[in-house]
């Protein structure tokens, strides 16, 4: 099986025409029509982009991490409370960022005392999850499915309140399911797990085809069925396998040995798993410097691939998170929280810029200082 074959059995089912049968997220709408490739298999996804994959995982968990450890300035201390609450070992917002990355969804079920008040945001998986559409189109409910068990839970409470905040996000082909990282991250998941392979294969042989046994018999007729299997089963006994390395082969009967190698262009497959390893870190929206990949010159330094990280993946997709939060407990807290950027250590340098350009600007007032600045008025404070 050549290097290209072995990608495209990556893909199996792809691009055939059928319904296909899966125990993963599949969006509703997938299945509407009875011809097209098949749809995103979310379950099998994650064993192949995730769990095998150390640069899929790598780059989620440095999205992951940074949004869960990031410094949040929230006024209700409440509110703080319920955001800095773990779900098990795990932070709340490291857990709804990685669900966001790889499925495009995150489902926060808001659990009430007996006042109605919120004491605990408990994230859902979000593959067991579908939403339950209305008369109108519009979500009336979720249902929550585990094996054969079904748990429906209304979008409000008998007193109106709001059960569950639905963090997505944005497809443009479907109204209530949003689209992740690891979709788009799937192709180059698989070139890169099946060079891996390739890679792996070609060591246990050598890193090359060793070579060919080559039969020449003169005017005689070539070897008989039963010499081919006894030669073929003493080859594989004496001189194949990592323990045989070495070893040397007598030779007799008009056999002779070709060693034979890999053409440049047959192992052109490393070539191939460097442009799919930036694939998979651009579709985790992770510079490819951070990931230790050789050969990286897009940024001038290690901080500037930092700061770019944060300006361009981890503050949006926390702004997300916090705003889509607050949103859904708005009812409850008044002031939404956000990221507190002066103690962000990757944007200390940007942060100090600003301070001296506002602080040099004396045409601003002192409140108007403060607030360029991201800080609450005087009074306020007062």
């Amino acid at each position: 099986m050549s290097f290209l074959t072995s990608i495209a059995s990556a893909f199996k089912g792809g691009g055939q025409s059928r319904v296909p049968v899966s125990r993963g997220f599949i969006s509703p709408w997938a299945t509407a029509l009875d011809a097209g490739p098949m749809p995103f298999d979310y379950a099998s996804a994650v064993r192949a982009g995730y769990l095998a994959n150390p640069i899929a995982q790598r780059s989620v968990r440095i999205v992951a991490e940074g949004v869960g450890g990031a410094p949040i300035a929230c006024e209700d201390e409440r509110l703080a409370q319920l955001l800095a609450c773990s779900c098990g070992s795990q932070p709340l917002l490291e857990v709804l960022a990685a669900q966001l990355t790889l499925h495009g969804n995150a489902y926060v079920q808001i659990v009430k005392d007996g006042a109605g008040v919120p004491i605990e945001l408990y994230p859902l998986r979000p593959e067991r999850v579908q939403v339950v559409a209305g008369e109108d189109g519009w979500p009336s409910a979720y249902r929550y499915v585990l094996a054969d068990r079904t748990l429906t839970i209304p979008l409000e409470d008998e007193d109106g309140w709001p059960n569950v905040v639905h963090l997505k996000g944005f497809h443009p082909a479907d109204d209530h399911y949003g689209a992740g990282c690891l979709a788009a991250a799937a192709p180059a998941v698989a070139i890169h797990n099946a060079a891996s392979e390739w890679n792996r294969a070609l060591l246990a042989n050598a890193a090359r085809p060793s070579g060919a046994l080559v039969y020449d018999g003169g005017d005689a007729a070539g070897l008989t069925s039963e010499q081919f299997d006894r030669l073929k089963a003493e080859l594989q006994s004496a001189f194949q396998g990592h323990a045989n390395a070495g070893r040397p082969m007598l030779l007799e009967g008009g056999l002779d040995w070709k060693a034979m190698s890999l053409s440049p262009a047959d192992m052109d497959f490393a070539t191939l798993k460097a442009a799919a390893t930036r694939d998979i870190a651009l579709a985790f929206g992770v510079p490819p410097m951070l990931l230790g990949l050789p050969g990286d010159n897009t940024y001038a330094n290690y901080r500037e691939a930092s700061r770019a990280l944060w300006r361009l993946t981890l503050l949006p997709l926390a702004g997300k998170i916090l705003n889509g939060l607050h949103t859904g407990m708005s009812d409850w807290f008044k002031t939404a929280p956000s990221v507190d950027l002066d103690r962000v250590p990757a944007l200390a340098e940007d942060r100090e810029k600003l301070w001296e350009r506002v602080s040099a600007a004396d045409f601003l007032s002192a409140e108007e200082k403060r607030a360029m600045l991201g800080i609450a008025p005087q009074e306020t404070i007062r």
